[in-house]
């Protein structure tokens, strides 16, 4: 039994009488998609109306509104770490070839029991820098870590330099 045109669609039946078929062998054909191109248009900037100062009767100026700014993202505060108060302790000594100089006392890194080394900057300097501390330092200078310079201990506050010459 031959299907009705409405089932199958009225033009591929008129199709199919046309061409000597009936309307029955036109149930796999598919329609072809129509394709429409959509023109993109940006939308219009937003308009105020704004009465004119002379006040007239339907007299209006339109007016645009101020275009907005975009917002920056807020740039981060750096923390300003304060720079740590460091102690400088210098003595001018000549401890002789192989020698060097230690120091021993109380205070960051430095103990009575065994002695830092100071580094040697020049003929007679040696240096030695400590940590910062809020307490003062007692230390004295040792040769080799052995032998005791002469006289009491030296005594200096936190985050200073003091240049010193011990005698031995």
């Amino acid at each position: 039994m031959a299907q009705p045109p409405w089932r199958i669609g009225l033009p591929f039946a008129r199709l199919g009488a046309e061409y000597g078929g009936n309307a029955a062998s036109f149930n796999h054909m598919t329609a072809i998609k129509k394709i429409t191109k959509k023109s993109t248009k940006s939308p219009a900037p937003a308009t105020k109306t704004v009465k004119t100062a002379t006040g007239a009767k339907g007299s209006r100026a339109v007016a645009t509104a101020p275009a907005r700014k975009a917002a920056r993202p807020a740039t981060p505060v750096k923390a300003v770490s304060p720079k740590p108060a460091v102690t400088v302790i210098s003595a001018k000594i000549d401890a002789g070839f192989g020698n060097a100089l230690y120091v021993r006392g109380e205070g960051p890194g430095l103990s009575w029991d065994r002695g830092t080394l100071m580094n040697c900057i020049g003929d007679d300097e040696w240096q030695l820098t400590l940590g910062e501390s809020s307490r003062p330092f007692t230390f004295k200078f040792l040769v080799n870590d052995l032998s005791w310079s002469a006289g009491p201990d030296y005594v200096m506050a936190g985050g200073t330099s003091l240049v010193v010459t011990p005698s031995f």
